[in-house]
């Protein structure tokens, strides 16, 4: 689809000139050539082309101007010619002569004649016309002509663009000089100016407030000139790498900055899993063992007896130290085995599979009490297993993982609510077969490995391929590999691999790799992973994985076969690959089995079968691929390979490997196929000269070996001068080039959002204005972007090829950009002044889910390598995509390198460009590719420079279509680059002192220099010009202005032994001044920017600096602006920056305020003993006291110091400040200790307070009151904050305590919740009370965050935020009050109504607990004092090496204040100013002061286990100064979650002993004890800080009681400290209950009670109430540390960054000058509580009849009854038998007893018990309070017969049902409402309760019913009434009454068989006598009949 326009002639043109036309469509425009000196007629003759996507609309609009051509001014319009293109559309060629009009709209003479042709949409190539193909030199010539004049004028591309303000516009903007053509707008983003290609008219349209999404630079000056304060020179923008990312030209592309692969470095990771318990595992009265496996590794819990519901608790870790890619794909495996033992495994009940990635793609990587579910793999027809409850985390290395709050546990479980599955995975999974189906692979390697294949070779003379190549494939844990081809390097498999797992499955990659079979050990040819995510979609209109039949090309490394491969890795699939080593063609369906289809094999075992092979085909046409590449330069050689002649090599696929490639497939002739024989035909006769070329096209795919020449010390170059290189290959593939094409066109509007977001982010960094225009625009070129992508995708939908995949991915690709388009449009209109940065994290999703949906995962053409080759090895290499040099028609599929300049960096390949190797550049290439069907190269050097003559091959002679093998240029411009090198800061350590010498070396094409060098720092300011003469570069110059090559700056450290070390690099692209344009504003002179420095893939800090490239015009260097700038004196010759480049500076004095060092370590062994601080800025500074015993008083006596300094006006330019700390020796040496360097001066720059502010006004009052005594009605709103007025907050609390009481009379049940007994509670009821709160308002926090985003929608009217921001303190104080008084009502905010009435609490008093340490909360405590970390050594090598913690050698206490000199006056007229202090007024005494420390260690969580039973025996250890504590002898038996609750008082001196450290240490019998973590506290900062962090202030005052007062001064003597320290007005206390600080008025209760009731008088609430609100105080006010505990993650220097398990803790200071603090608190462990629960089981009924009687065959059961509480092996108790019950009845009367040791605050029974005979103490477990009541049927001589089961947990159990008829098996399954009840409230509870047991289908049966009575006791109770057990005494229970049958047949058999006879068979007895009475006369009349007969016959 294109638009041809061939504009002829003008005619009637006045006078005589240079003429020039402009032909814009859609936007987008082209330039003619320039005709010199026309007269009347101007004969153009010239085609200009748009490719076009979607069909030309028969409204859009032509338009060509014609302008008088200037070189110095702007070019004149002559006249306009517009045309409506619907003639066109009809006919698709018109040809039309008319006249112009000119600006006024008029008809003028002047006319001109055009033709213009449409080539409407049909398939990729389009019907060519014969004019369109590569025969037609005419029209080809036309076209290079009119790209060589694209762009002549040097307005012609967005030119006058300063280097830091990047800018989104289309080619179309261009704009004649200084962008001041009347088109111009300001910034309007692109497609806006694209839209439907109608092109606006000018001048009228009036700039609307949100067009500008990009200020440009011009456009900010013609602003600042309106608005008539001209510009500040200093605005500089901050684009760290932008200056060159941004790629204005179409003729280069960005270079890659980051070098070193990111992958495949080896980092510790760390999985942690809680298994707790597990719940309704199938299987009769089980065993069971949970497994856990993480890759290899297992570990087991303990065994619990007898139970489908055990509760472990026990935790697990692995710790590995693996790259990414191989941890990410292990299997973690949770299975529950059952009865396993040492001799038998056991057998497996259940297992469920996840894999690591999925774990660390969670939230906070981890998923938190979350059920599993089991299923088994062996039997697929079966439903789930069972459900594991668990804990899962996946830390890496630096990851600080938030763990929920661990507290008890009360909240009965919702199974279904909470399973272990990633977020949108269905809770219901089936099973499902994956096929993986292997056809065929091509291109394998030679595989030498046996020496005998040469012996065979010598004797036999055949040599065979040397490679047995199979498949294998890895799939959640589990491998399939088909069979093995022998001798092949083709082979065919047509195989496939089944596996079955449940779907969707939570792996989310599956492995493929290719391996030869060898018979000493199989190696990897090639991996290849299939990321599920991409090849299926879980929407509602998603679609099952699927995949192919397509080709997959793997990549590994060089193929040259070695025995020992060093890079063995890269061929399974760790790193980038760096060379291409096999493709395979695979396919891979998902099919969901119905479970309940018998057939079905049953087994999860890995199949392997054959399946049926695929026709050649189905993975798209044969096509011929042509690529073509141009080396423009190669510089920056490493020395290393500059002996030897050079040659670079390209490769894609094996074609083109001439080296160790195989010879690649023939050329496939185009077959004839039936469908397409005109189009065949058409290709095969389309151009002359390409018939008999086809076969002599050899390519040639490497350049000409070349000796390098010098550069400077580290690098050669290539001199290729005028004559360039080319390589071309041809190669062939399937073409499926519409997959490239779509990712594509999602990379770019992927790329163009990536670059708009970060300009956004540069604007938010920088303060620039405007930030949210930008981001409106960023958002509507993305909606733009996607209906782009909609219209261009959905082409070429019949291809025959396209697989299932295709199909799928395409449509879900357009929902899911049609619906990214529809939000970025609602989106846009949502960005307001205050929301940017919110939107831009939205814009971030954007992006990666754009990029996600880019990755296409069936591959088609490989990648392109270029290889460095140096005497035949290969040196170095680097990947292009194949993607991204793809050639399309359509502008937007196009690859973004394609017909581009490209630099590349070449790197070492596999594990040797990892480290430091990594870092240095092999070589730099700028290169130009292009990749495209042959039929399509008719294009193929459009992107070149030009003014370049091809020089061909001898047999391409003369044919056009014939590719160059080198180009020579004609044209070269000489030019001179002047690099302004002004500073750069934040550098590495790269000497052991800490600092380094860095100089910077600048190369630009084959020339380089050098900075001076500074010694001794990280923040050099070199301040020096570089100038670089006499650079030739090739080609036309106006390309050059636009595109010019890239500088590299590198940063070394001098050394003075050895070579310099490299500390980074930035590139840097130079704004171009050509001859004939003048130096002046608005471009130039240049300003200075910020470039990103990169050291391997980590930043290395900024460079400040200018880069400017000026063309030497015919008059030489004469034309240039002059170096004016003085050459510095002392600095011999070096030229500073020049003037107009420099920040202009000001005068700025920084005072310092100089503390303390602390913690200094050792100096070469030698102790520091008089240390030093010496503060460097912009070369000015200052130096501290000397400290004259460090060891005796580490603070230094002068405190402030100050200097003066010239500093930019420009924050963002100022220098960073230097902090060395010296150790001065004897004889006036002195030796470095440390240094620090500040990087940012902004947050140390004094600004004036707002003295506007609400928080300031000091006129009026503002009351707060907390009284709870009178009723108030509830103010919602009336709060008037105007400075005059009286404001009352009032906070009402007296509703709520009526409501309470009210509630009180509710039922008797809820009275027993009601107010605590104060005798009862303790410290840890606060403490609970506390940890549910926090919960509570985590969970609020998470509701209400969703709230907020829609509130914030409406709320942007400006007008309400006065009163907005008093409502909200009115709220906050409600807040505050409501949460002091435990309301029972919903809390207020923002999600008031949404939920129900929580659950009554009793009013606890409360603290805070903080989830994290105080210092996160507070800021560090760096309030004034601030803490700067001296660094000391180099920084690590290699990244994971060294972290900064290890180069800490001590820490600088101090502070800075940095502020222009003449200081407003209002600072030093303050009362009691004193200017000895400067800034800092009011500052302690650093005199030390001695100070008691109580440290509270509450408990210990998720330790890391540190012996081997994966337990660990905690204790702790407290290290201050020189006290040392270790608790050694109260370790806590094998516990990792261990409650110390112990309190230690240490008695430090600051500031020597001011760091405290809390460790835990495993306590060991034999050896040295480990330590597992410990946490460090710096004292000094808490105790001085303004937030008062001594001791915590609590909510409420109370003189006894668990709430005592802890501090020794009362809230009115902190009160009245705090008013005099901050020198405010107060406290003033009024009437009673009322008080008065300042303007605010805080009133509440006035009288207290003490121990005995009485009451009393008191201001302490009051004081409390203001201490609670101190932060409203105007001027002094700050949040005041509450009483809380903190959470502190515990680390251990062995595992840096990982967290080792946390500690909750809090610290108390008290100064020893002040009276005495009282005891501490007893925080020691709740002790359990000892009680009885006696049960009584009286009868059961329904029983099952389980056994055949012996005689009859009659059902019947011998019942007996099993009951235990703790677990079956402690304390299980068993009835007597009922024996022979026929009915299921039994009858009982028995009584267990059963003692056990209860905490209430956690509801868990405590339990004391040695592990093993082998263990050395008693180790303390705590379950949950469950009674287990089973049914049992008693056999004599087998094992008894488990019947049923109750599992009744006491503190929630459903009430007995009353009688037996009323019992139901609904009650035990939670399927009926039935009211719950706790034994330990009800104390007696007596009823029915039904047994269940599974059936074979593993659903629940009720097995019997039982009826028993619980009745709890506390041991006392128990001692004062004791009962037998039994039924014995005393209390004894009467014998039950049971039916004979149940006596024992032996031992009275006689009645028993009386019993059977009589009753049951009576009647059948008689019956059967009668009959053998019967019988016995028939008998006896048989027997005696025949002597009678003969008797009576004989007669005798």
């Amino acid at each position: 689809m294109a638009l041809l326009v061939h504009l002829k002639t003008i005619t009637e043109l006045r006078g005589k000139g240079d003429r020039i036309a402009k032909v814009t469509f859609r936007g987008q425009s082209f330039y003619s050539r320039v005709l010199e000196n026309c007269e009347d007629v101007a004969d153009f003759d010239e085609t200009f082309r748009w490719p076009v996507a979607s069909s030309i609309d028969s409204n859009e609009m032509l338009e060509i101007q014609i302008f008088n051509y200037s070189k110095v001014f702007s070019n004149k319009l002559i006249g306009t010619f517009r045309m409506v293109l619907q003639k066109v559309v009809e006919e698709n060629h018109v040809e039309v002569t008319d006249t112009l009009i000119d600006d006024n709209n008029a008809i003028i003479k002047t006319s001109l004649c055009v033709a213009i042709r449409y080539q409407a949409t049909d398939g990729t190539v389009g019907f060519w016309d014969d004019g369109d193909f590569l025969g037609d030199e005419s029209l080809q010539e036309e076209e290079k002509d009119s790209q060589e004049t694209d762009g002549l004028l040097p307005g012609s591309q967005p030119s006058s663009r300063p280097p830091g303000e990047k800018s989104f516009r289309s080619k179309g903007r261009e704009k004649t000089k200084g962008g001041r053509d009347g088109e111009h707008k300001a910034g309007r983003s692109v497609f806006s100016a694209m839209k439907l290609g109608k092109n606006r008219l000018h001048k009228e349209e009036p700039q609307r407030q949100d067009e500008p999404a990009v200020l440009e630079m011009e456009d900010l000056d013609h602003l600042a000139i309106r608005l008539g304060d001209g510009l500040d020179p200093d605005s500089v923008s901050l684009a760290s790498v932008t200056a060159l990312t941004t790629n204005i030209s179409n003729k280069r592309s960005k270079p890659d900055i980051k070098m070193e692969p990111s992958s495949g470095r080896p980092m510790d990771y760390q999985v942690s899993i809680t298994v707790i318990e597990a719940r309704q595992l199938v299987g009769l009265n089980m065993d069971p063992v949970v497994c856990v496996e993480v890759g290899d590794d297992k570990k087991y819990t303990s065994m619990k007896e007898s139970t489908n519901c055990p509760y472990y608790n026990e935790y697990f870790v692995f710790d590995f130290h693996v790259s990414p890619d191989v941890m990410f794909d292990k299997i973690i495996k949770i299975s529950v085995i059952h009865s396993k033992n040492l001799l038998r495994s056991g057998t497996l009940v259940g297992s469920f599979k996840m894999d690591v990635g999925t774990v660390y793609l969670q939230p906070e990587h981890q998923f938190h009490h979350k059920w599993a579910i089991l299923s088994d793999p062996d039997d697929i027809s079966s439903g789930l297993k069972g459900y594991v409850k668990c804990d899962i985390a996946v830390v890496g290395k630096g990851d600080n993982i938030k763990m929920p709050h661990k507290a008890s546990e009360t909240d009965e479980d919702d199974i279904e609510g909470n399973l272990l599955l990633p977020e949108g995975v269905p809770l219901e999974r089936h099973w499902a077969r994956f096929y993986v189906k292997i056809y065929r692979a091509e291109g394998l390697p030679r595989m030498n490995t046996s020496l005998m294949a040469n012996v065979k070779k010598a004797f036999i003379g055949e040599n065979k391929d040397l490679v047995d190549p199979y498949v294998q494939v890895f799939f959640a844990g589990q491998k399939g590999k088909t069979s093995v081809q022998k001798s092949s390097y083709e082979p065919l498999w047509n195989e496939q691999v089944v596996f079955t797992d449940l779907f969707p499955p939570l792996c989310k990659r599956m492995k493929v790799q290719i391996r030869d079979s060898d018979k000493v050990n199989d190696v990897a040819i090639g991996t290849h992973f299939i990321d599920l995510r991409k090849i299926s979609n879980d929407g509602d209109k998603g679609f099952l994985p699927t995949l192919g039949p397509a080709w997959v090309n793997m990549y590994g490394s060089t193929r040259n076969y070695t025995l020992l491969d060093e890079h063995q890795d890269l061929n399974e699939g760790l790193g980038e690959g760096v060379s291409f080593r096999a493709r395979l063609m695979l396919a891979l369906a998902v099919e969901i089995l119905d479970t309940s289809n018998l057939e079905l094999t049953s087994s999860t075992e890995v199949q392997v079968e054959q399946t049926t092979p695929v026709s050649e085909s189905c993975t798209g046409k044969i096509e011929e691929f042509f690529l073509f590449g141009a080396f423009l330069e190669a510089s920056m050689v490493d020395r290393k390979n500059g002996d030897k002649p050079i040659t670079f090599e390209v490769t894609i696929g094996n074609y083109g490997n001439e080296v160790d490639g195989l010879s690649g497939p023939q050329r496939p002739r185009p077959r004839k196929e039936p469908g397409n024989e005109e189009e065949v035909d058409l290709i095969q006769n389309s151009s002359d000269d390409e018939g008999d070329e086809g076969g002599d096209l050899a390519s040639v795919s490497s350049t000409p070996p070349m000796r390098p020449q010098i550069t400077d010390r580290n690098y050669f170059h290539l001199p290729y001068l005028e004559r360039k290189p080319c390589i071309y290959i041809k190669s062939w593939w399937p073409d499926q080039r519409r997959r490239l094409y779509n990712a594509n066109i999602m990379d770019h509007i992927a790329d163009k959002l990536e670059e708009g977001l970060n300009d956004v982010q540069e604007m938010i960094k920088t303060e620039k204005s405007y930030s949210e225009r930008r981001l409106r625009g960023v958002l509507e070129e993305l909606s733009c972007g996607c209906y782009r992508f909609l219209s261009l995708a959905d082409k070429d939908q019949g291809h025959s090829s396209r697989t299932k995949l295709d199909r799928e991915r395409l449509k879900s690709c357009m929902r899911e950009l049609e619906s990214m388009g529809q939000q970025a449009k609602t989106l846009r209109a949502q960005v307001k002044r205050h929301t940017v940065r919110d939107k831009l994290r939205l814009c971030q999703n954007f992006l990666q889910k754009l990029r996600f949906l880019a990755d296409e995962p069936q591959h088609s053409i490989p990648d392109i390598f270029i290889w460095m080759m140096s005497n035949n090895k290969r040196i170095a290499y680097t990947r292009v995509p194949s993607k991204d040099l793809l050639f399309s028609m359509v502008e937007e599929e196009m690859g973004k390198d394609c017909a581009k300049v490209k630099t590349l960096f070449l790197k070492l390949p596999g594990k040797r460009g990892f480290g430091s190797a990594g870092w240095t550049v092999q070589a730099k290439l700028e290169l130009y590719l292009w990749l495209g069907l042959s039929k399509q190269r008719k294009d193929f050097l459009c992107g070149l420079p030009c003014g370049f003559e091809e020089v061909k091959a001898a047999q391409g002679l003369g044919l056009h279509s014939f590719p160059p093998i080198s180009l020579v240029y004609t044209k070269k411009q000489v030019f001179q680059l002047r690099a302004h090198m002004y500073q750069a800061r934040s550098l590495f350590a790269a000497d052991s002192s800490g600092l380094s010498d860095p100089f910077a070396r600048v190369f630009f094409i084959n020339q380089s220099q050098c900075t001076e060098v500074l010694n001794e720092t990280l923040c050099p300011t070199w301040d020096q010009m570089l100038v670089f003469d006499n650079l030739e570069l090739y080609g036309e110059a106006h390309e050059l202005r636009d595109d010019p090559p890239i500088i590299v700056i590198e940063i070394y450290d001098q050394d003075s032994m050895g070579k310099a070390d490299f500390m980074g690099r930035t590139f840097a692209k130079p704004l171009v001044k050509m001859a004939d344009e003048a130096y002046c504003p608005p471009r130039f002179p240049p300003q200075l920017e910020y470039y990103q420095i990169y050291r391997g893939n980590a930043t290395a800090g900024d460079l400040l600096a200018a880069f400017e490239l000026l063309q030497t015009g015919p008059a030489g260097k004469a034309d240039l602006p002059p170096i004016n700038s003085p050459v510095d004196v002392d600095r011999g010759p070096i030229m500073p920056v020049p003037v107009g480049i420099r920040p202009v500076l000001s005068k700025y004095r920084i005072e310092v305020l100089f503390w303390g060092l602390r913690d200094l370590k050792r100096v070469n062994l030698a102790q520091v003993d008089r240390p030093r601080v010496d503060i460097e800025c912009a070369g000015k500074g200052v130096q501290s006291s000397l400290i004259h015993n460090y060891k005796k008083n580490p603070n230094f006596n002068t405190l402030v110091k100050w200097f003066e300094v010239d500093l930019p006006e420009n924050e963002l330019l100022h220098p960073p400040l230097n902090i060395r700390v010296v150790d001065c020796r004897a004889f006036g040496r002195y030796t470095l200790v440390g240094s620090h360097a500040v990087s940012s001066l902004r947050r140390f720059i004094y600004r004036p307070p707002d003295h506007s502010a609400p928080s300031w006004n000091t006129t009026g009052e503002v009351v707060v009151n907390m009284e709870p005594e009178v009723p108030v009605k509830k103010l919602e709103t009336m709060v008037k904050l105007d400075a005059t007025s009286d404001a009352v907050i009032k906070v009402d609390v007296a509703e709520e305590e009526k409501e309470r009481k009210k509630k009180k009379k509710g039922t008797a049940e809820e009275l027993e919740e009601g107010e605590p007994d104060e005798s009862m509670l303790d410290w840890w009821s606060k403490y609970f009370a506390s940890i549910d709160t926090m919960k509570e308002q985590l969970r609020q926090q998470e509701a209400s965050g969703i709230d907020l985003e829609e509130k914030e929608e409406m709320e942007n009217t400006e007008g309400l935020k006065g009163l907005r921001k008093a409502k909200d303190k009115v709220k906050a104080l409600k807040e505050e009050k409501k949460k002091r008084t435990q309301s029972p009502g919903p809390s207020p905010g923002p999600s008031q109504g949404s939920e129900a009435p929580e659950k009554k609490k009793p009013k606890i008093d409360e603290l805070k607990v903080y989830p994290k340490e105080l210092e996160s909360e507070f800021d560090n405590f760096e309030d004034w004092l601030h803490t700067f970390n001296l660094l000391r050594g180099k920084t690590g090598e290699d990244e994971d090496g060294s972290t900064e913690e290890e180069r800490i050698v001590g820490r600088f206490k101090a502070s800075l204040c940095v502020y222009k000199v003449p200081l407003p006056e209002d600072v030093s007229r303050e009362a009691g100013y004193d200017p000895t202090y400067g800034m800092f007024q009011g500052i302690p005494s650093n005199d030390p002061i001695n100070v008691l420390v109580r440290v509270y260690v509450v408990r210990a969580t998720d330790l890391h286990p540190a012996d081997i039973n994966g337990k660990a025996d905690p204790y702790i250890a407290i290290r201050l100064g020189k006290t040392d504590i270790r608790d050694k002898e109260n370790y806590i038996s094998k516990q990792l979650n261990p409650v110390f609750g112990k309190s230690f008082d240490i008695e430090a001196s600051f500031p020597m002993e001011s760091m405290l450290t809390v460790a835990i240490y495993d306590w060991d019998l034999v050896g040295t004890d480990d330590l597992i973590g410990e946490t460090k506290i710096d004292l000094e900062n808490r105790f001085y800080s303004k937030h008062r962090a001594t001791c915590g202030i609590a909510q409420t005052y109370s003189t006894h009681g668990y709430n005592i007062w802890r501090d020794p001064m009362t809230p009115s003597q902190i009160l009245t400290r705090l008013c005099k320290e901050g020198k405010v007005d107060g406290p003033h206390f009024g009437p009673p209950g009322r008080v008065k600080v300042a303007n605010r008025v805080f009133t509440g209760p006035s009288e207290i009670e003490d121990e005995n009731g009485q009451r009393k008088p008191t201001e302490e609430h009051v004081s409390l109430c203001a201490l609670r609100h101190w932060e409203d105080i105007p001027r002094v006010g700050c949040r005041l540390v509450p009483e809380h505990v903190e959470t502190r993650p515990l680390l251990n220097p062995d595992k840096p960054g990982i967290e080792q398990g946390r500690l909750e803790l809090w610290v108390d200071m008290f100064p020893m000058d002040m009276p005495a603090p009282g005891t501490p608190l007893d925080i020691s462990p709740r002790k359990p509580k000892k009680y009885e629960l006696r049960v009584i089981v009286w009868n059961t009924d329904e029983v099952v009849l389980e056994d055949d009687d012996f005689f009859t065959g009659e059902k019947s059961s011998d019942i007996f009854v099993r009951g235990w509480l703790k677990g079956q092996q402690e304390d299980k108790q068993d009835t007597d038998v009922h024996y022979h019950s026929l009915t299921g009845e039994g009858n009982f009367n028995w009584r267990y007893l059963f003692p056990f040791d209860y905490l209430a605050a956690e509801e868990k029974i405590v339990i004391s018990k040695k592990e093993s005979m082998f263990s050395w103490d008693e180790t303390e477990y705590k379950i949950p309070a469950r009674l287990t009541l089973q049914i049992w049927d008693a056999d004599h001589f087998s094992a008894d017969d488990f019947l049923g089961a109750i599992e009744l947990d006491l503190n929630r159990f459903p009430r007995g049902a009353k009688t037996a008829k009323q019992c139901s098996m609904e009650m035990a399954t939670g399927e009926v409402d039935v009211p719950l009840v706790s034994i330990f409230k009800q104390k007696r509870i007596k009823g029915w309760w039904p047994l269940l047991a599974r059936n074979e289908n593993d659903e629940f049966e009720l097995t019997g019913k039982v009826e028993a009575e619980l009745h709890l006791l506390t041991a006392e109770e128990a001692e004062k009434n004791p009962v037998g057990l039994a039924r014995n005494e005393p209390d004894p229970l009467e014998k039950p009454n049971r039916p004979d049958t149940a006596f024992v047949w032996f031992l009275n058999p006689l009645k028993s068989i009386k019993y059977l006879i009589c009753t049951r068979y009576k009647w059948l007895i008689i019956k059967i006598v009668l009959a053998l009475l019967g019988l016995l006369m028939l008998a006896l009349f048989l027997y005696s009949l025949p002597g009678y007969m003969v008797k009576k016959l004989l007669g005798a």
